[in-house]
């Protein structure tokens, strides 16, 4: 069941994607720790601690963030909000380099490491008790999903159940629909920090990459061709696409999950999204008209962002038994 509506003066997909920047609001009471990674690089993990204690710990949601995105992002800032608030234990798992500071090794990161959340949710189910759940918002959701279909039965011995918001399941249709119009201005926005990032990388790893392509990227699917898909062994930006879909894999999701996309997204046109009836019995897919790209504002002028946080929470609350969702609404 679909279940969000957009306030009516804050209509059409663009203005509900962008709007959301001014309400950030506070950013949670962070705790910083780095994993250093089994290929000798890192990563940075910024932590929501709960309630202590054993079998008797409080669940702890473990959030994957979209492209060039950070614990910083207004999803992330509202759900962790919303985690903390309720006594729960969050997690925001920053990708290579997005965490403040670059990585170590050549490669990056990219819609389809699937194995990355691999290692870190089975990192984190052996290092914490309790309920795990996860959640990817974007990129992130993509590879979340991604890894649910691949893994399938075994996902189930790691995560009790999985979100996934605004997910860009197809990859190449995302992609082509950011090349148009008004939606090039995301792709712009995007390429502002992709491509400094790339070039350092070049200039720490000379011969890596071509910085005459890398300066010539006009959109995301040229800087997929020349700096994604050389980085992470891919034979161009159309392989990359090609093995990286999640929606390819969504039928072999064995998790109890939630997949909440928009019709109204600019990043996947709503011809793009799955029909239900392709998708494992596990998923429940929630397709509201308008919503935008991981918006979801609600509330008058000038709005909140409590939507999102209370319906993830509240499918997780149901799929575990805990019962009643409560006190997760911003003072």
């Amino acid at each position: 069941m679909d279940t969000y509506l957009a306030p009516h003066w804050l209509p059409g997909g663009h203005a509900q994607t962008v709007w959301p920047l001014l309400l950030k609001g506070e950013i949670p009471a962070y705790r910083r720790e780095r994993w250093n990674t089994p290929d000798a690089d890192f990563i940075d993990l910024d932590w929501i601690d709960g309630k202590p204690g054993g079998e008797k710990a409080a669940p702890l949601l473990v959030l994957f963030h979209g492209l060039e995105g950070s614990s910083r992002s207004h999803y992330a800032r509202s759900l962790m909000r919303a985690v903390g608030r309720r006594g729960w234990r969050g997690v925001v798992v920053h990708c290579r380099g997005c965490g403040g500071e670059p990585n170590l090794l050549p490669r990056a990161y990219h819609s389809g490491d699937s194995a990355e959340v691999d290692w870190v949710l089975r990192r984190m189910r052996q290092e914490n008790a309790g309920l795990l759940f996860a959640a990817g918002v974007s990129l992130g959701a993509n590879c979340l999903l991604k890894w649910l279909g691949e893994r399938g039965e075994a996902a189930r011995t790691v995560v009790a159940a999985a979100a996934a918001v605004s997910a860009p399941l197809d990859l190449a249709a995302a992609n082509e629909s950011l090349s148009h119009g008004l939606n090039r201005l995301y792709a712009r926005h995007f390429l502002k920090t992709l491509v400094p990032a790339a070039l350092a990388k070049e200039q720490r790893f000379p011969g890596l990459l071509s910085t005459r392509d890398v300066l010539s990227a006009r959109t995301l699917r040229d800087f997929d061709e020349a700096v994604t898909a050389p980085l992470h062994g891919f034979r161009g930006a159309a392989d990359y696409y090609a093995q990286s879909s999640a929606g390819q894999f969504l039928g072999g999701v064995r998790v109890p999950t939630l997949i909440v996309n928009s019709r109204n997204d600019p990043f996947l046109p709503a011809a793009f999204l799955p029909e239900t009836s392709h998708l494992a019995a596990t998923i429940t897919l929630e397709t509201p008209a308008a919503g935008g790209h991981v918006g979801f504002v609600g509330g008058s002028f000038p709005g909140h962002l409590d939507w999102l946080p209370y319906r993830l929470l509240t499918f997780f609350d149901h799929l575990a038994g805990i019962g009643q969702y409560n006190n997760l609404v911003d003072n």
